[in-house]
């Protein structure tokens, strides 16, 4: 069954801002650290930000710093990434993953497109 679900894509204008959403299933959620990644045509998949199931501790890719912010909320079950300042370069299908460590994945959801414009 359908796991993680997320939302929130769409077509914005270079500068624009933009909040995707991933609704988890209460277990998934409150046991992994949930994470976004995104994956350009003719690109491999990249990670782009996580959150600790504590919701403390963050990471991010490091050409997203001080522009996306990945938060989680408990009480919908639901991680969010807001990115602002949108470049072209950020066009890509954003994931949504799960997993209990660091450096594994073990749900993903279906993704989400981005499309910035120039």
């Amino acid at each position: 069954q359908v796991q993680l679900v997320e939302s929130g894509g769409g077509l914005v204008q270079a500068g624009a801002s933009l909040r995707l959403s991933c609704a988890a299933s209460g277990r998934i959620f409150s046991q992994n650290y949930m994470s976004w990644f995104r994956q350009a045509p003719g690109k491999e998949r990249e990670f782009v930000a996580r959150i600790a199931r504590t919701g403390i501790s963050t990471w991010y890719l490091d050409s997203v710093k001080g522009r996306f912010t990945i938060t989680r909320d408990s009480t919908k079950n639901t991680v969010f990434l807001q990115m602002s300042s949108l470049k072209s370069e950020d066009t890509a299908v954003y994931s949504c993953g799960a997993g209990p460590t660091l450096d594994r994945v073990d749900y993903w959801g279906q993704g989400t497109q981005v499309t910035v414009s120039a």
